[in-house]
């Protein structure tokens, strides 16, 4: 065979077997990273939530949601273990560590839609906009005209609208 046919071949299977290795790297490090997982560390599930680590076993862990409440969760469905820190600002709200650069995005538009002091302009001025329906003067006016094309001269031949004659 010819080597340049084979060419496609190579580099498809090539292709296959770098993805695959990567891939069961991701599944390597996930497995080491849950494997490290010691009781009292925050955890975030594959679900989102967030809860602390109270015991370890084989194949599950017990996590404790909030004071008092506890689950059984497989292994495979924690997605990350959090260092004390980043679970302390994420669940407790502690933003003392954050560091903010540049401008603070308020958190309703109100301060967007209010007038600077340097164009101070009266809003008494400018003519409201009526977003209703129009005047019963205007509908009347359209309902006393008839359509123009009524055809009452046609010949009737027994046939309402809309029916066709059967071949």
């Amino acid at each position: 065979m010819n080597p340049v046919t084979l060419l496609p071949f190579i580099v498809l299977i090539g292709a296959m077997f770098l993805m695959t290795r990567s891939a069961k790297k991701k599944q390597a490090a996930a497995a080491n990273m849950r494997n490290e997982m010691q009781p009292g560390t925050g955890v975030r599930t594959i679900g989102g939530m967030y809860a602390t680590v109270k015991e370890l076993h084989d194949d599950s862990v017990l996590l404790e949601i909030a004071p008092g409440v506890h689950a059984v969760y497989a292994k495979n469905s924690i997605g990350a273990v959090l260092d004390d820190a980043e679970y302390n600002r994420i669940v407790h709200g502690d933003e003392e560590e954050l560091d903010v650069d540049g401008a603070v995005v308020p958190d309703d538009a109100s301060s967007l839609t209010e007038l600077d002091d340097a164009t101070d302009e009266d809003t008494s001025d400018v003519a409201k906009i009526d977003l209703g329906k129009k005047a019963e003067a205007d509908d009347t006016e359209a309902d006393d005209t008839e359509p123009a094309d009524t055809p009452t001269d046609k010949k009737s031949d027994g046939k309402s609208d809309g029916e066709a004659e059967a071949k």
